[in-house]
């Protein structure tokens, strides 16, 4: 399985929910890009099915969760027929409850959107017109202000799917497709939505899943197919620039150890590195005397290709999860209602923590790798620190710092949430996931990642320089030409923040990866 392709989302246009499990590429593109979301009419017709059948129940004098009954520790109090839409709107507005600064736009329409696709598989009992609702303000771009805090990771995405519903009930605040914030009224009247009245098991539909987890987990996921296609690209200059060799990454001895993900980055770096001037230059034993590299440069591929390996089973659980209809209750296929427990977010946490792990690790490899080319010992003829002028020019020096502040940040960010449990709801959710918390903590991550690549880009760009009049290989060289466009070259010191701000940008589009391998022929 691959990761997914970093430049497929932005070409849908348009999503269509109810009809299949929807692909991470398509929740990216709703997301990201502001596709547009449609309902499969057979999805439409199913939910209006199983909404039948929980009319029905509504009006059985037994007993039914989130029916007739209240919520969590309360699930044994009978609710009467004529509390019941109070019963709805009072779990929303006492659940949103989120707290901090605002979520990310496309991590609240991610939220939405896998929201929505639950609704329309029919499992969860709700009217045509909430996944109507839905579909509508994603479509308007209207999305409901989200905080920070308030998940736990089960009984799903509480606090967060609450804010959403409570918007879509004409309450709370709003942020514009313009970026307006305004009353949920105004935006939904603005749109010609109406706000929803919910009935009975709606409001408990509308916040029981995993979804802003998922949503994170493959916007990360996303962004790090990106990352780890420039970590290669970023290694390959480092062996370039530091006259390393690029013969450890030969086929044959990848073969050795038959990894997928390491085979795919030893690729890239041969075909990153084929054409070099540079290596050609050192390539003859009586020119180089070294029998082998330091490790952050021979090892680029076993570290790339072990993160590579990892984002696939990230991958495959985001999968799955795509598939599911997570609710409690839900409404079975042969019209049961019955609780359960798969708003657990313990399959998503843990590679989301597993992630995290992976994101650090090749972060610290690369902001070894940028070292190396600072250290005149060990960058094999470069000057210190690559200044101009040594002793009056500091060069890279503080880059390497902010470099190695980031990677020590990953590290503590790679401390797993899904190990922490905190009981909730007097003892009843006695047991949680903090998967929210391990998806908070994984978008920082790449956020990091992204920064700690630039700085070796743009380092490497530089010794490339310094390498002069050697020539690059056309993959390496295209990058170095890039990042001229926002970057000078050698020379004097001067203010180096914004070309550092200005290469993550080249970097996290994913701008670098297509300058350099639109010159190979990458696998």
């Amino acid at each position: 399985m691959a990761i997914v392709t970093p430049t497929s989302a932005a070409d849908v246009a348009v999503v269509t929910v109810g009809a299949a499990p929807l692909r991470p590429d398509e929740v990216v593109a709703v997301a990201r890009h502001g596709a547009v979301v449609e309902l499969a009419p057979e999805a439409v017709a199913r939910v209006a099915a199983t909404r039948a059948l929980v009319e029905g129940l509504a009006d059985d004098p037994e007993p039914h969760y989130g029916i007739s009954t209240g919520f969590g520790a309360l699930a044994t109090t009978f609710i009467a027929p004529e509390r019941r839409m109070q019963l709805q709107a009072s779990l929303i507005r006492s659940h949103a409850a989120g707290t901090g600064p605002e979520v990310e736009r496309e991590v609240v329409r991610a939220l939405m959107l896998l929201r929505l696709q639950t609704l329309a598989t029919g499992h969860t009992g709700v009217r045509p017109v909430v996944v109507e609702t839905y579909a509508s303000m994603l479509n308007a771009g209207i999305t409901p202000i989200v905080r920070e805090y308030g998940s736990l990771g089960c009984s799903g995405d509480l606090a967060p799917l609450s804010h959403v519903a409570l918007a879509a009930m004409g309450e709370g605040r709003v942020r514009t497709a313009a970026g307006e914030e305004v009353d949920a009224a105004e935006a939904l009247a603005a749109a010609s939505v109406s706000p929803l009245v919910l009935r009975e098991k709606e409001g408990l539909a509308l916040i029981n899943g995993t979804d802003g987890m998922l949503g994170m987990l493959l916007l990360a996921l996303h962004d790090l197919s990106v990352l780890l296609d420039t970590a290669d690209v970023a290694a390959g200059m480092s062996v370039e620039s530091q006259l390393g060799t690029d013969a450890v990454f030969a086929a044959d001895l990848q073969a050795l150890r038959p990894q997928i993900g390491q085979a795919v980055s030893a690729s890239n770096l041969r075909a990153v590195l084929a054409g070099s001037g540079i290596m050609a230059s050192h390539r003859d034993p009586a020119v180089c005397t070294r029998v082998q590299d330091a490790y952050s440069l021979r090892c680029s591929p076993q570290v790339h290709g072990a993160a590579r390996d990892t984002a696939d089973h990230a991958l495959l659980i985001a999968s799955r999860e795509l598939a599911a209809a997570v609710d409690n209750p839900v409404i079975t296929d042969d019209g049961r209602v019955e609780s359960n427990g798969n708003f657990h977010g313990a399959p998503v946490a843990y590679v989301l923590d597993f992630l995290a792990i992976a994101v650090a690790d090749v972060a610290s490899i690369s902001e070894r790798r940028t070292d190396r080319a600072l250290d005149r010992a060990r960058s094999n003829g470069l000057p210190p620190f690559l200044a101009d002028e040594v002793g009056v020019d500091s060069g890279f020096m503080i880059a390497q710092y902010a470099a190695a502040g980031i990677v020590s940040e990953l590290k503590r960010l790679a401390v797993p949430a899904s190990v922490d449990s905190i009981p909730s709801s007097a003892m009843q959710e006695d047991h949680v996931s903090m998967g929210w918390a391990a998806a908070r903590k994984l978008r920082r991550a790449i956020d990091g990642l992204s920064r700690v690549l630039a700085i070796e880009v743009l380092t490497a760009s530089r010794a490339i320089d310094l390498r002069a009049p050697l020539e690059p290989a056309a993959a390496t060289g295209a990058v170095r030409d890039l990042v001229r466009t926002v970057a000078g070259g050698p020379g004097p010191d001067r203010y180096l923040s914004p070309e550092i701000e200005a290469v993550t940008v080249l970097v996290a589009s994913g701008a670098v990866a297509a300058a350099a391998y639109q010159t190979t022929t990458k696998e």
